[in-house]
């Protein structure tokens, strides 16, 4: 009978114990969350010992799926529709390429048709269009705005840079004029989305 007492305290001690651990952890998770630091967000018990997930906030959880390339650094393909001959066009594939992103090029002697398919409304055309996981970007956009639009999926159609201004990428020069990236959606309108 002692022999049983002792058996159950040990059983009931243990069980305070592993209360008492979860608790602990529990504890450090909140203040973690609370002050923006690493967490642990999922604990397992696999063959009788726990397993826990450390996830750093702004990374993505091991073995969870990017919702983007961009949002993950990787290549993210872009398909850039331009004419054979525009030179300027030529160096911003070049600046997407050297930022990393996937370039696929479609050379057409006329972008009219498919700028109208993809609401690019004549006040914001440039000299060429890309399509790239969904948007539209129009003219010489930089790459890490487009990043940026990827990685906070706005509801928008695109972005554009109406024209060509000097300094953007693609059309470096000897000056450097200020200029807007637009967000456009297919009702025509737009508003600033960064400014360079």
């Amino acid at each position: 009978m002692i022999d049983g007492n002792v058996s159950l305290k040990r059983i009931v001690c243990r069980a305070v114990v592993v209360i008492a651990i979860a608790s602990s952890a529990a504890c450090r998770a909140d203040n973690a969350d609370a002050s923006g630091g690493s967490h642990i967000k999922d604990a397992e018990t696999t063959g009788g010992k726990s397993q826990a997930e450390v996830v750093t906030p702004g990374q993505p959880a091991p073995g969870a799926v990017a919702v983007s390339a961009a949002n993950a650094g990787e290549p993210v393909a872009i398909k850039v529709y331009k004419d054979a001959n525009c030179g300027c066009c030529k160096k911003w594939v070049e600046h997407l390429a050297s930022n990393g992103f996937k370039v696929e090029t479609m050379d057409m002697p006329d972008l009219s048709l498919l700028k109208q398919k993809h609401g690019v409304a004549d006040e914001l055309q440039s000299c060429h269009t890309a399509l790239v996981d969904g948007y539209v970007v129009e003219g010489h956009v930089p790459a890490e705005v487009i990043r940026k639009m990827l990685k906070e999926r706005p509801q928008i159609a695109g972005l554009a840079v109406p024209g060509m201004p000097m300094g953007s990428p693609g059309m470096e020069g000897p000056t450097k004029e200020r200029y807007d990236v637009l967000t456009f959606d297919r009702a025509g309108r737009t508003t600033v989305y960064s400014q360079q």
